[in-house]
């Protein structure tokens, strides 16, 4: 029952973010930021925690709360650079996902989980690519989003009841 309330929930966000992109990418983006500046403001209180026992670990957890700070307000106000960042992070999945996958078949032709492993992440690795580079666009990013949501409510039907 609860994961069919919450496949619903999901289709209906969905065609809501795919209708409204733009929003879908705002709402996405502020709800990033606002998670980023609780990440921060935990590591700004654990730097100035960790100062009276490592100085220098003090310091460098300081630094890191500062430049999450900057990234969670960037997050909160330019929805811009959370499309930009994703493409990133899809990016590098992608290359990452790509080489996994030369590896896996570099490894071991003679085992065939070997070489389907390989085969799929470097099918993957251009997939997460060419879903990079839509994402350096908000109003690309919020179909993706929509679409994304769309599939986890989708599968939520079919995914065993807890």
């Amino acid at each position: 029952m609860r994961n069919a309330i919450m496949g619903i929930l999901a289709i209906i966000l969905g065609v809501l973010v795919i209708a409204f992109p733009l929003v879908g990418v705002v709402a996405v983006s502020f709800i990033a930021g606002f998670a980023v500046i609780m990440l921060a403001i935990w590591f700004l209180i654990a730097g100035v925690a960790e100062m009276y026992v490592d100085r220098v670990v003090g310091i460098l957890t300081l630094i890191l709360g500062i430049i999450a700070l900057i990234i969670g307000f960037g997050l909160l106000l330019n929805p811009a650079l959370f499309a930009f960042l994703t493409g990133i992070v899809l990016y590098l999945a992608g290359i990452l996902m790509i080489i996994a996958g030369i590896i896996s078949l570099l490894g071991g032709m003679e085992v065939r989980y070997r070489v389907w492993g390989g085969v799929l992440g470097i099918i993957l690795g251009i997939i997460y690519i060419i879903l990079g580079t839509f994402a350096f666009n908000p109003l690309y990013l919020g179909f993706i989003i929509g679409i994304w949501l769309l599939l986890i409510g989708i599968f939520s039907f079919f995914a065993p009841s807890q």
